[in-house]
């Protein structure tokens, strides 16, 4: 059943990352085809591909450098056998383990940030989904008190995915709600709080002060739990996801991201740049708008179905 589940993922997953494998994998077959020999050209000819596929340039430098060496070192003189040693520098960039939510503790926090419009409450539900499919009970703080609708949103994902909510009025104090949560938890003996935050942008500061009082209510009131912050990015939005990701580390100390709406774009490059420049592991990755289309980031499935 599990095997048929993963397959099922691996296979949106493939059809997934259709635009992005058109983008860098079918423009890599021709060039390496129309060369046949390898030169400096070629190389050149790569390192376009890559770039306009949202690997950014320091990353697809870095690449190209390494087929150079490994061309050299390994005598390869077959323009087809480029590809085999690309798809493994890809996956030495993202490793090969799974990297799991640090979720030991009872209760766990799961604070989810992120700017409008990425798909953060959507992914707060389905998150909600994967954890309570691996048996946890699981409670919802909707600590979005900024936007109009951002609560009934949350809610009708907390049904959806059969989850508990805490709410308060639409402009109460955040960091409130995220203390009536953790105080419920605590008595109903909760595994993991997950909290939505206001679709803040890096540019407005009262927003990131705000994040920082529930960081505070959450050290005082759970001081040895295990925090995850996940940062949810839009992976249609390329290389502006990368500097959204380093605006938000430097405020908020992100431990993992969310990529959302990887289907529909040919920039899934930015899971290579992300990993390679910020060094932030990709967590939860997003194929589909359905509830299980949002699964925990397997690197290796990732590069295979890439490269397929």
């Amino acid at each position: 059943m599990m095997e048929a589940k993963r397959m099922g993922f691996f296979e949106k997953l493939k059809s997934g990352l259709k635009k992005t494998r058109e983008s860098i994998t079918h423009k890599v077959d021709e060039l390496l085809v129309s060369f046949g020999k390898i030169d400096e050209d070629l190389f050149d000819e790569l390192e376009e591909i890559l770039i306009t596929s949202d690997i950014g340039v320091e990353t697809t430098v870095k690449i190209v450098e390494k087929l150079k060496e490994r061309v050299k070192k390994e005598r390869i003189t077959n323009a087809l056998d480029v590809k085999k040693i690309l798809k493994e520098e890809v996956a030495l960039i993202l490793g090969t383990e799974k990297e799991e939510l640090k979720l030991n503790t009872k209760p766990s926090i799961i604070i989810v940030i992120g700017v409008n419009g990425v798909g953060k409450t959507t992914s707060i539900g389905k998150i909600c989904n994967v954890l309570k499919q691996q048996g946890k009970k699981v409670m919802m703080a909707a600590g979005d008190t900024f936007r109009a609708a951002a609560i009934d949103q949350l809610e009708i994902w907390a049904k959806r995915s059969g989850v508990d909510i805490i709410k308060h009025a639409e402009g109460a104090d955040p960091s409130a709600v995220i203390y009536d949560a953790i105080t419920a938890s605590k008595a109903r003996g909760y595994d993991v709080i997950v909290c939505d935050t206001a679709g803040r942008l890096h540019t407005k500061k009262n927003l990131m002060e705000e994040l920082k009082k529930i960081f505070r209510v959450i050290s005082r009131e759970l001081p040895d739990a295990d925090t995850e912050t996940l940062l949810v990015l839009d992976a249609t939005t390329g290389q502006n996801a990368v500097s959204q990701a380093k605006n938000f580390t430097e405020a908020a100390g992100v431990t993992g991201l969310v990529l959302t709406k990887l289907d529909g774009t040919a920039k899934g490059g930015i899971v290579v740049t992300i990993k390679s420049e910020l060094n932030i592991p990709v967590k939860f990755i997003g194929v589909g708008e359905h509830i299980d289309e949002l699964q925990p980031f397997d690197p290796k499935a990732f590069v295979d179905a890439l490269f397929s």
